[in-house]
C-alpha cells in the first residue's frame, strides 16, 4: 500500500470510529450495560417505573435518570444487598427483573438467576420438589390477577416473601436452586397450580390456614 492510500485508510478509520463513538453519545441505551445519572431512554422509564409500583420511587416516569432516580435505585439496592452505588449495573438491572444492556423485557438468565435467588432463600434445606413448587408458586402468581405480572413485581412485592426481610434473600445461592429454576420455567408444578405457601409450624396468620389446600411438601403446604 502507497503513503498517500495509507494515509485515506486511516482517515476512513478514524471517521467511522467518531461516528460509532457521536452514535453511542445519541442513543444513551445502545450497548449499555448500566445506567446513571444523566442518562436518558426506554430502559432509564423501565426502572423507574419499577421502582415507583415498589414503592421506591415518586418522581415521574419520564426516562430520564436523575437525582431522584439515582436516589430511589440507592434504596433499593441497600434494601436488597446491592452496592448502594446509585448506578443500575448488571446486578442492579437482574435485581429489578431488566437484563443488562437492553430496554426490554426480561432476559432468560436474568428470570433464572432472580427465581433461583428467591427459591435458594425461601426453600433452603426443603425437598428439591418443594423448591421447584416455590419457583412455580411465583409463576403461578405471574398469571393471576390479584398479582404483579413480572417475576420482579411478584418477588419484590411487599410482604410477599419474608426473605427480602430476614436477610435470606442475600445469602449465597444454592446450586440445586438454579437447577429447581430452570425446570419450574420449564412448566414442571408440584404444587397442582398453588399461589400461596407456608410452614404451618411457624405460620402465625390465621387467613393463611383458610386458603383451599392443595399439597404438602417438606415443611410446606402449598394452597390456592
Amino acid at each position: 500500500m502507497t503513503k498517500r492510500g495509507l494515509t485515506a485508510a486511516l482517515a476512513v478509520l478514524f471517521a467511522v470510529n467518531a461516528a460509532v463513538i457521536t452514535l453511542a453519545q445519541l442513543v444513551p441505551d445502545a450497548g449499555a450495560e448500566s445506567f446513571k445519572n444523566g442518562a436518558t431512554g426506554e430502559t432509564v422509564r423501565k426502572i423507574q417505573q419499577r421502582l415507583s409500583d415498589w414503592g421506591y420511587y415518586s418522581g415521574a416516569v419520564d426516562g430520564i435518570y436523575g437525582s431522584a432516580t439515582e436516589a430511589a435505585v440507592r434504596k433499593f439496592q441497600k434494601k436488597n444487598g446491592l452496592t448502594p452505588d446509585g448506578v443500575a449495573g448488571p446486578a442492579t438491572l437482574a435485581a429489578i427483573g431488566l437484563p443488562s444492556g437492553s430496554a426490554g423485557s426480561a432476559s432468560g438468565s436474568a428470570d433464572v438467576n432472580l427465581l433461583a435467588r428467591l427459591i435458594s432463600a425461601e426453600a433452603r434445606g426443603e425437598p428439591y420438589a418443594g423448591q421447584v413448587a416455590v419457583g412455580a408458586v411465583v409463576l403461578n402468581r405471574m398469571e393471576h390477577p390479584s398479582f404483579p405480572s413480572t417475576m420482579a413485581g411478584v418477588i419484590y412485592q411487599k410482604g410477599a416473601f419474608s426473605c427480602l426481610d430476614d436477610g435470606q434473600f442475600d445469602k449465597p445461592v444454592a446450586e440445586s436452586a438454579y437447577r429447581a429454576a430452570r425446570e419450574a420455567l420449564n412448566g414442571h408444578d408440584p404444587s397442582g397450580g398453588a399461589i400461596y405457601y407456608f410452614n404451618p409450624a411457624t405460620a402465625t396468620s390465621r387467613w393463611i390456614w383458610s386458603r383451599p389446600y392443595l399439597v404438602t411438601i417438606g415443611k410446606h403446604r402449598f394452597c390456592k
